[in-house]
């Protein structure tokens, strides 16, 4: 607890950190619509299948990768799990607010940190040459900073769960004991999922959430609406 790295990760993974991430529910909002997501059970559900299906075996495995290809300065790798992110995100608005939130966590970490690596890559996403998808800038700044790979991905993993409990007491009757009460309750579903992503070699990165994607793809359709996705 006394690492210094603690620090400079748990101002990564702080809900305040400017991302834009506020601005998505990644499918949440049209589940609650339609009323399939109507109650804490239904937004437990909701979240295992994000952390299960997606943000562990894709995400926070991208997050460790990148971690380490820019710990062994290999930019190369980085643009192809940006790369391979961009081919897996299928929805457009996830893939659109994983882009923006990326290109956000480079833009601070880059002038945070004064990395030249990290300097670099930034000017790829604002030239469009690379994607810049959230999971891949996480992870260079995790490494820029000297993070261990499953801290990474945790802190990672307990950051997308947070923000869309956030999204959660917009969209459901819910108060704020009873969401903590949620996010408690997947502490160790977030861990026991960082962990896997910490030991999944990068080529084995996957993703297979159908209902959300689904859901996803109908929220553009709404003519009235909170979030961006």
């Amino acid at each position: 607890m006394t690492d210094p790295r603690l620090v400079s990760l748990l101002h990564f993974a702080d809900s305040a950190f400017p991302t834009g991430g506020y601005a998505h529910s990644f499918g949440l909002e049209h589940y609650c619509q339609a009323g399939i997501v109507r109650d804490r059970d239904g937004l437990e559900r909701f979240l295992l299948a994000q952390l299960e299906g997606a943000a562990g075996p894709c995400d926070a495995t991208a997050v460790a990768a990148a971690l380490r290809a820019l710990a062994r300065d290999d930019l190369g790798a980085c643009r192809g799990l940006d790369d391979a992110l961009e081919a897996m995100k299928v929805v457009k608005e996830f893939r659109e607010g994983s882009r923006q939130m990326g290109r956000q966590t480079l833009r601070v970490a880059a002038a945070l940190i004064t990395d030249a690596r990290l300097a670099t890559y930034l000017d790829e996403v604002n030239a469009r040459r690379a994607p810049g998808h959230h999971a891949v800038a996480f992870g260079m700044a995790a490494g820029a900073l000297g993070w261990e790979a499953e801290a990474a991905a945790t802190a990672f993993l307990y950051s997308t769960t947070a923000l869309l409990v956030g999204a959660a007491l917009r969209l459901l009757p819910m108060g704020q004991l009873e969401a903590q009460a949620v996010l408690w309750s997947l502490h160790p579903v977030i861990e026991r999922v960082a962990r896997e992503a910490g030991e999944r070699p990068p080529a084995e990165l996957w993703s297979f959430t159908p209902g959300l994607d689904i859901q996803g793809m109908l929220h553009e359709r709404l003519d009235a609406r909170l979030f961006r996705s």
